[in-house]
């Protein structure tokens, strides 16, 4: 892995590759899920972590008791975060506030000030 940070057309090309080619790229490891689903659970390495070695991105899947199957979730959760990587962010453009939203802002300002100076104690007493 380059020391480089992946671009939105890397992830998109990732997205876009078969799960069997996407699964060649990464490390599995296998391990013990903790949490429900009784004595299976805690006698099968059925859980699994797929790290992909040329984002970085690491999955991790222990819904199904099965091995296969959560290797299979683990390749289409990578899948998914793969396509929401790939969309650019939006351009974000500066606005600035309307003339009737400025004088709704000063109004609501000059109205707390009188509600606030009506509390003080007045000058004769």
């Amino acid at each position: 892995m380059d020391s480089s940070q992946p671009t939105y057309r890397d992830f998109a090309r990732w997205a876009q590759m078969a799960l069997e080619e996407l699964a060649r790229d990464c490390d599995v490891q296998v391990f013990r899920a903790s949490g429900p689903g009784g004595q299976c659970v805690n006698t099968t390495d059925s859980a699994v972590r797929m790290v992909h070695r040329p984002s970085g991105i690491a999955v991790t899947s222990r819904e199904s008791r099965s091995q296969f199957r959560n290797r299979q979730l683990c390749l289409q959760k990578l899948r998914r975060l793969f396509e929401a990587k790939a969309r650019p962010p939006k351009v974000r453009r500066a606005t600035k506030p309307s003339r009737r939203a400025k004088e709704a802002r000063l109004a609501d300002k000059r109205r707390r000030a009188e509600t606030k100076a009506r509390r003080r104690p007045v000058d004769g007493e």
